[in-house]
């Protein structure tokens, strides 16, 4: 992977980025700090470069997305469960595998147009109320390179 050195970085600075978050929590302009970085580095970085999160971690899949996706895929939405998806430890759909069963070989995503919703919105970092998912930021650092530098370039 071309980024892979920013998810290294992202593991090997994960202790300092928590302290890091946790220091900015409170920051009155935090969703506009996030905002502004997200676009800057999603101008430079290539998902179909990278697809890591498609790789090695799964959506959630709600009710909503169950339904569209096995519609779209013309099956019954309880054979799509029974094909592709498990319940987890906090009872949430999702994928029974990685990679994503719907990541092409080019990094794209055969079900794109109807995705689910945890897909469209991921890595979440231009998103209202950043202080409410900064937990879940830092985990993303060592998943999705865009979000490790976003939060080494709010860090610096």
């Amino acid at each position: 992977m071309e980024y892979k050195h920013l998810l290294d970085r992202a593991k090997q600075e994960k202790k300092a980025n928590r302290k890091f978050l946790q220091r900015i929590k409170k920051q009155k302009d935090l969703d506009q700090v996030f905002h502004e970085k997200h676009e800057e580095v999603f101008r430079e970085i290539d998902c179909l470069a990278c697809a890591n999160c498609c790789k090695t971690t799964s959506p959630i899949f709600k009710e909503t997305d169950i339904k569209r996706i096995a519609k779209n895929l013309r099956v019954k939405p309880q054979a799509f469960i029974d094909e592709y998806l498990k319940l987890d430890d906090e009872n949430d759909y999702v994928l029974q595998s990685s990679p994503c069963t719907f990541l092409n070989d080019d990094n794209t995503c055969f079900i794109y147009d109807y995705r689910p919703q945890a897909c469209r919105e991921y890595p979440h970092t231009d998103r209202k109320k950043m202080h409410q998912i900064l937990n879940l930021t830092l985990e993303n650092t060592t998943v999705c390179p865009a979000v490790s530098e976003i939060v080494d370039r709010i860090k610096n």
